[in-house]
């Protein structure tokens, strides 16, 4: 059974789900099985979270994370979170640190497909020439997320 919640976040509404003890979703657009809210812990915490990251006071998220995906997908998104807060990575960049440099593409489609947004930090993904590139939330969402992050390291 999933839980989900529905925080109010300063970058607009943001759809949290979890199950089984752990968070499993996170997005910026609802889904129907999201018309009934039920809380449990592990979206407590989240949410606590979310608010100190947005405060600038949290640089890391301590969630058990249970992302659905293909290997590959995980792998990537495993990478994500190494990125350290506040500095950005290009896709290749990943691709290398999976050790599969020609996987730009795929690291991009990956990325795309993250169910945890934020707390797996896509955000943090740029184009080669450090421009701005595609986000699920949108590119508005994204420098302001990287604006928080920029913010929070001076």
């Amino acid at each position: 059974m999933r839980n989900y919640c529905i925080y109010e976040s300063p970058i607009g509404k943001l759809y949290l789900s979890s199950s089984e003890g752990y968070l499993v979703g996170l997005d910026f657009k609802k889904s129907p099985l999201e018309e009934i809210q039920q809380e449990d812990e592990v979206l407590k915490k989240a949410v606590s979270q979310l608010e100190e990251y947005f405060l600038g006071q949290r640089k890391e998220f301590t969630l058990p994370l249970n992302p659905q995906g293909t290997p590959f997908q995980k792998q990537v998104w495993e990478a994500l979170r190494t990125i350290p807060y506040g500095e950005t990575r290009s896709y290749k960049e990943v691709a290398i640190a999976i050790g599969n440099p020609k996987a730009c593409r795929a690291v991009g489609m990956a990325n795309n497909k993250n169910p945890i947004a934020i707390i797996t930090p896509c955000h943090r993904v740029v184009g080669a020439n450090g421009k701005m590139v595609g986000y699920a939330g949108g590119l508005g969402i994204k420098e302001a997320l990287l604006e928080v992050e920029s913010k929070a390291n001076k």
